[in-house]
C-alpha cells in the first residue's frame, strides 16, 4: 500500500519546511523529505539576520524590501525565543555614501512598513559611547537603525516541528531518487540513509530543493534553468568578541558591498559576507584564503584591533540559490523569489518550483506557494501562520527577559547562562527538557557548556537531530563554546547511536 498525499516537499530549508507547515496548518495531507539534515545547507549558513536589506534599496527593490520589513515584525512576533532585535551602527565613511544618500535611504527603511516595536533610526556621535569606542579616531559620525538577529537553523528546525504537530510526515536523510507524473499524482521514490527505499504518492510536488532545484527539475523530466538559477556563495568568520556592547556594525566596502560585524553567542563577533559565483562541480563549500583577507581587511579598516587570519576561531560558508536576473555583480543580483508552477496545460499533476528568497521572506514565500497550489485542492483552509507562534514562541515577545527570570528561579541548581541559552533556544519548551530534574545529576551526563543528556534525547525524540553535527552546530551552537577533548568526546559517546541509524557525522 502505498502512502498518499496531497503534497509532496522536496527540500529541508527554510522555504520547504515554511510550506509543509503552512500546507499542513491548512488541512492539506504533507510530507517533506530532506536528503540530510534540516537546515543543513543554506539555511544553515545565513548572516542570522532577519532584515528588510538595506542596501536592496540601492537597486530599487522598494517591494522585497516593503514585504520583508513587514515580515521582521510579524516573526518577531511569534518567535521572540530566537528572533531578537537589535541596533546597527553605520558610521560615515568618506569617499563612499554620501550621510545625506545614507539618511534618506534610512528614512525610506523607517517608513516603508509600518513598525510597531523596533525604535527608529538616530544619528551618532561615534566620539561618544559603545558604539563609537572600538572604531578608529576617523570616523566622527554615523547612524543608528534597528534590525533583527536570528537563529537561522532553529527557525528552519520549529517549522518543520511544528508541521509534524499539524500532521505532516517529516523525512530527514531521506533523499527523493525518482518522480514519475501521472495526469492525477505524482509517484515519488524515496530512498533513507538506512533502510529500504519505498515509494509515495502525491497530488502535487513542491521543489524546494535550493542549490539543487535544477536537479529536481531533471528528475521531473523538466529542462534546467528555465526561470534561471544563479548559485552564489557566502562565507562569514567568527572571532572572539572584537568590542562591548549588544549593537552590531554594518560597513561599507571600497567595491561598494556591505560587511556586518554582529556580536554571536555571547562571547564571539560574527563577520561576512563574501559574495562570489559559484557551481555545485567545485565540490565542498568552504571558505577561501581570499575571502579571508577580504573580511578580515575590511573589518581591520573601521576597528582600531586588526583582525588577522589567526584570530579566526570558526568559519562557514554556504550557497544562495538566487533568482538570476541577469545582473553583472553577485552582490547585487536580486534576493526576491519566483515561483515556476507547471501543470502541463492542466492535464498533468502540478509541480511548483522554487527560484530565489531569503530568510526574511520565507513566511509569505510558503503562504504565497500553498495559495497557488491551493486551488488544485478542495477544501482549503485560509492562510495562518502569521498570527500563530512557532513552537516556544508563545508568549508575549516583551517578556523574553522574565520568562528567563522564571526558569531561573524555577532551577536555582542550574548554571544562569545554561537557563538563559537553553530558554533563547526553546522558549517555553524549557521545562521540556528540564522535566521533573530537580539537581544537574537528574539531567543525566553532562558533555560541558551546559550540554546534557536529556537535552541530547529531547533533541533527538522532538527535534529530528540524529548526529553530533546537528546537535552541536544546529540545533545549538555549543560547539563553538566546547573544547576540542569535550567535542571528541561527545562524539565518542553518541558514535553507537549513529551506527543503529546508518547515519553520518555531517
Amino acid at each position: 500500500m502505498i502512502d498518499t498525499y496531497d503534497i509532496l516537499v522536496v527540500g529541508g530549508g527554510v522555504n520547504g519546511t515554511g510550506i509543509v507547515r503552512d500546507a499542513a496548518g491548512r488541512g492539506l495531507k504533507t510530507m517533506l523529505c530532506e536528503k540530510d539534515d534540516l537546515a543543513s545547507a543554506t539555511s544553515s549558513s545565513s548572516s542570522k539576520l532577519v532584515h528588510g536589506g538595506l542596501r536592496y534599496l540601492e537597486s530599487y527593490e522598494f517591494k522585497l524590501v516593503r514585504e520583508a520589513l513587514r515580515e521582521r515584525e510579524i516573526l518577531l512576533a511569534i518567535a521572540p525565543h530566537i528572533i531578537s532585535p537589535i541596533r546597527f551602527v553605520l558610521p560615515i565613511e568618506k569617499g563612499m555614501r554620501p550621510a545625506w544618500t545614507l539618511r534618506l535611504g534610512l528614512f525610506l527603511y523607517d517608513h516603508l512598513a509600518r513598525r510597531r516595536t523596533l525604535p527608529g533610526t538616530n544619528s551618532l556621535n561615534l566620539r561618544k559611547g559603545l558604539q563609537g569606542a572600538p572604531l578608529k579616531d576617523v570616523y566622527r559620525k554615523g547612524f543608528e537603525y534597528s534590525d533583527c538577529w536570528a537563529d537561522d537553523a532553529r527557525l528552519v528546525v520549529l517549522n518543520a516541528v511544528d508541521a509534524q504537530a499539524r500532521g505532516a510526515r517529516i523525512e530527514s536523510r531521506t533523499k527523493c531518487t525518482a518522480l514519475k507524473r501521472g495526469p492525477d499524482m505524482w509517484t515519488a521514490t524515496m530512498q533513507p540513509i538506512s533502510g529500504a527505499q519505498y515509494d509515495v504518492q502525491a497530488s502535487a510536488v513542491v521543489n524546494a530543493a535550493g542549490p539543487w532545484v535544477d536537479e529536481l527539475l531533471g528528475l521531473m523530466g523538466r529542462p534546467a534553468n528555465r526561470n534561471h538559477l544563479r548559485l552564489v556563495k557566502g562565507s562569514h568568520i567568527v572571532t572572539r568578541r572584537l568590542f562591548e556592547g549588544e549593537h552590531a556594525y554594518i560597513f561599507q566596502s571600497p567595491d561598494g558591498r556591505v560587511i556586518f560585524a554582529i556580536p554571536y553567542e555571547n562571547d564571539y563577533t560574527l563577520i561576512g559576507t563574501t559574495e562570489r559565483e559559484w557551481k555545485l562541480s567545485r565540490g565542498e563549500v568552504k571558505i577561501a584564503p581570499d575571502e579571508i583577507d577580504y573580511l578580515c581587511e575590511t573589518i581591520s579598516h573601521y576597528f582600531r584591533q586588526k583582525v588577522v587570519p589567526d584570530d579566526i576561531i570558526w568559519t562557514y560558508s554556504g550557497v544562495r540559490p538566487l533568482y538570476d536576473d541577469s545582473s553583472k555583480s553577485a552582490s547585487v543580483v536580486t534576493r526576491d523569489y519566483v515561483f515556476d508552477l507547471d501543470d502541463g496545460n492542466a492535464a498533468l499533476a502540478p509541480s511548483l518550483s522554487i527560484f530565489g528568497g531569503k530568510l526574511t521572506t520565507y513566511r509569505k514565500l510558503a503562504e504565497q506557494a500553498v495559495d497557488r497550489l491551493s486551488e488544485y485542492f478542495g477544501d482549503v483552509g485560509p492562510a495562518w501562520t502569521s498570527t500563530r507562534p512557532l513552537p516556544g514562541g508563545d508568549y508575549d515577545p516583551a517578556g523574553t527577559k522574565a520568562l528567563i527570570a522564571g526558569h531561573a528561579a524555577a532551577c536555582v541548581w542550574m548554571d544562569p547562562a545554561d537557563v538563559r541559552r537553553m530558554t533563547l533556544d526553546y522558549g517555553t519548551r524549557f521545562q521540556d527538557i528540564v522535566g521533573d530534574a530537580a539537581s544537574l545529576a537528574e539531567m543525566g551526563r553532562r558533555f560541558g557548556a551546559g550540554l546534557s543528556e536529556r537535552e541530547v534525547e529531547y533533541l533527538e525524540t522532538h527535534e529530528f537531530a540524529r548526529s553530533p553535527a546537528d546537535i552541536l552546530w544546529r540545533r545549538t551552537k555549543l560547539g563553538l563554546h566546547m573544547t576540542e577533548t569535550e567535542k571528541q568526546a561527545f562524539k565518542d559517546w553518541y558514535a553507537p547511536r549513529m551506527r543503529s541509524t546508518g547515519v553520518q557525522s555531517r
